[in-house]
C-alpha cells in the first residue's frame, strides 16, 4: 500500500495519473494547499520542503517527495513505464524537461496571467513568451511520435505523464493548442486514456479534463 499525500494540481497529478496506469494499491491523502495543510507536521514528516507530492511506500517503509523523483522511484520498483537502454536516458532527459523548464515557466504563467492579470505587465509577456517556446519544442520532439521517449507503439512512460498535466492548463496560459498540432494530437490521446481520467480526478473530482476546440 502507498500513500499518497496531494492535490489537484499538475505536479499532484503527475504522481496520480501513474499510480493509476500501475494499477498499484494506494490511499490518496488531500493536502490543501489553499488552506496550508502542506505545513501539517504529519506531511512534512514525509515532504520537509512542504510541496505536494509525497508518498510513504508502506512495502519498502519509503518516504519520498518531488514529483519527479516519486515517478523514476515507481517505474524502478515496477520496472514498467520506463525507456530501456540508451532511451533510458531519454526518458530522464526529459522528466527533468518539464521539471526544470516546463513546470516552472508555466508555473509563473498561471501566477502572473491567470491569477494576477495586469499587474506585472513586463512578467507577463516574459513568462507567455517562454511558455510559446517551449510547447514549440514539445511540438517539435513530437512530430512523427507517439511519445515523448523510447521508440515504437510501447514507449508510452513517466516522461509523458510528467508533462501532460502541465498542458492540461492550456487555458489557463492562453495557449490556441490547436497551433501546436502534434501537442494537440499527442495531449488528446492521453486524455483518452482511462487511468488519465481517473489520476486527474485525484484527490478530488476537479471537472471534465479540458479539451481544445476541434481544428477547423
Amino acid at each position: 500500500m502507498i500513500d499518497l499525500y496531494t492535490w489537484a494540481t499538475p505536479n499532484g497529478r503527475k504522481v496520480s495519473i501513474l499510480l493509476e496506469e500501475l494499477d498499484l494499491p494506494y490511499r490518496a491523502h488531500p493536502v490543501d494547499i489553499g488552506k496550508g495543510a502542506q505545513f501539517a507536521p504529519e506531511f512534512l514528516r514525509h515532504a520537509p520542503n512542504n510541496r505536494i507530492p509525497a508518498i510513504h511506500d508502506h512495502e519498502t517503509g519509503q518516504s519520498l517527495m518531488e514529483s519527479g523523483a516519486i515517478m523514476l522511484y515507481l517505474a524502478e520498483k515496477t520496472g514498467r513505464f520506463r525507456c530501456d537502454g540508451a532511451e533510458y536516458w531519454r526518458m530522464v532527459e526529459w522528466v527533468m524537461w518539464q521539471m526544470g523548464g516546463l513546470g516552472p515557466i508555466l508555473g509563473q504563467v498561471h501566477h502572473f496571467v491567470k491569477f494576477n492579470p495586469g499587474k506585472a505587465p513586463y512578467a507577463e509577456e516574459r513568462y507567455l513568451t517562454e511558455a510559446a517556446r517551449l510547447y514549440r519544442v514539445l511540438n517539435d520532439r513530437l512530430a512523427g511520435r507517439d511519445h515523448v521517449a523510447g521508440e515504437g507503439r510501447g514507449s508510452y512512460s513517466i516522461a509523458d505523464m510528467a508533462i501532460w498535466p502541465w498542458i492540461a492548463r492550456f487555458e489557463w496560459q492562453g495557449i490556441d493548442l490547436n497551433a501546436f498540432p502534434e501537442v494537440c494530437r499527442w495531449y488528446r490521446a492521453m486524455a483518452a486514456r482511462p487511468a488519465v481520467q481517473r489520476g486527474y480526478a485525484v484527490p478530488h473530482d476537479a471537472g471534465a479534463i479540458p479539451l481544445p476546440p476541434e481544428a477547423p
